[in-house]
């Protein structure tokens, strides 16, 4: 029998070879604790829907001890129908690394008999880590187009989904993926402990309906910094039920800012407190930093901090709306109201794209008190226009305050509950 013998150098380009041939296929090595969505039948987005492969590795990963991963490798685009990744899991952390991109349905249709307010949805798990610099790309086009923001006809849609939402999920993190063009909300957090955002970009036009970065819900204990956000809603939004949140170091715009609310709409006791913005850019925004609250409201909105912030160009740089309703620019002064207190402003500078720079628009029934505001220094974007200050019953404090005065110093005696 006759044996032939491939030299050293030969056996190692023939094995590099065999390397450079899985990464291409994007077929891996059978890695401990690693669950590549290919090797489950996910395939190139134009070749099907590949939600079925990615449930199969999360329930395989989520049954897993240790610290599983569920891969979505680079190079790769995955069209994924409606999916809900439901815990709880048997490990400590659940890995979702995020390295290709994942794209949505272009059809609305494929939400008929589904839960159109959702896309991507994590529930019920604690310890996750959503990482990697992958993409998840709505492609909201269809919804947009049929808004009812946008169109009066019968039919028209209220209701979209949210890209990616995490319901339940404590002690978990999400950082350096990017987020784009969403059918509305981008990033849902609701009942949430302890949970985090770093580095992440978000991106949809400016016009784009009711399409906010990010909105939490009824969650504590949350920071969400370093990123990028520019859509045609809020950059971040603060829904009702929410305490001790941090929110720094963001870009914000296009959009309508970070905004606290709206809260109150349904009539309910409000509980919002210990919400502090920091050390962020808003670039021709409508808003600015922005409190709102629904007339129909009860309860509070307090402990609140808007600290180091810079504006360009901003409609609303510094506004409270505490008299919304349904019929905008005709709300009729109520007995009801959120209240709102201990709320500081320090350390605010920039251009207003209005000549109102600060707009304080608080209840006669229940006004805004101990609002500070200290070094803020607002100029009009239009060289050699003034911009002014406009406060009705708020009450506090203000030293160096450009444009200023105009905060009563003796708030009433009401518990405003």
């Amino acid at each position: 029998m006759t044996f032939s013998v491939i030299s050293p150098p030969t056996c190692i380009m023939k094995i590099l070879g065999f390397i450079m041939m899985m990464m291409i296929t994007g077929s891996v090595f059978s890695e401990a604790g690693v669950y590549n969505v290919l090797n489950y039948g996910a395939t190139s987005y134009n070749k099907g829907d590949s939600s079925n492969a990615f449930l199969k590795a999360w329930n395989l990963a989520c049954a897993e001890s240790g610290k599983p991963t569920i891969l979505i490798p680079e190079k790769w685009t995955f069209l994924v129908y409606p999916v809900n990744f439901q815990g709880p899991c048997k490990a400590k952390n659940v890995v979702f690394m995020l390295s290709g991109t994942i794209v949505a349905p272009e059809l609305p249709s494929v939400w008929k008999g589904r839960d159109t307010s959702k896309w991507l949805i994590f529930g019920g798990v604690n310890g996750l880590i959503v990482d990697g610099y992958g993409v998840i790309d709505g492609r909201g086009k269809g919804w947009w187009d049929q808004s009812c923001k946008h169109n009066t006809w019968k039919g028209c849609t209220s209701l979209a989904p949210t890209a990616i939402s995490f319901h339940g999920c404590n002690d978990s993190t999400v950082k350096n993926i990017h987020i784009t063009n969403s059918a509305q909300v981008h990033m849902y957090l609701g009942r949430l402990r302890d949970f985090g955002v770093d580095n992440i970009k978000i991106q949809a036009p400016w016009w784009t309906p009711n399409t906010d970065g990010i909105h939490i819900q009824a969650s504590s204990n949350l920071g969400i910094s370093n990123s990028v956000i520019g859509s045609g809603d809020d950059c971040i939004s603060v829904g009702d039920y929410t305490s001790n949140v941090w929110i720094s170091k963001i870009s914000c715009g296009p959009g309508h800012g970070i905004s606290i609310g709206s809260l109150g709409k349904d009539s309910n006791f409000v509980q919002v407190s210990g919400i502090h913005v920091s050390d962020s850019y808003f670039d021709r925004t409508t808003n600015g930093a922005r409190i709102k609250t629904w007339q129909v409201g009860r309860g509070y909105a307090q402990d609140i901090t808007f600290k180091n912030l810079q504006f360009y160009k901003v409609r609303n740089p510094i506004i409270i709306d505490q008299n919304y309703c349904d019929v905008r620019n005709d709300c009729k002064e109520q007995v009801t109201g959120v209240k709102i207190r201990n709320v500081t402003y320090s350390t605010l500078y920039g251009t207003s794209d209005t000549d109102i720079a600060i707009n304080l628009k608080c209840s006669k029934s229940v006004p805004c008190s101990e609002i500070w505001m200290d070094n803020i220094h607002l100029a009009n974007a239009v060289t050699g226009k003034q911009v002014t200050a406009s406060c009705y019953n708020a009450y506090g404090r203000e030293f160096d305050v450009v444009p200023g005065h105009c905060l009563l110093k003796s708030a009433p005696t009401t518990s405003g509950l």
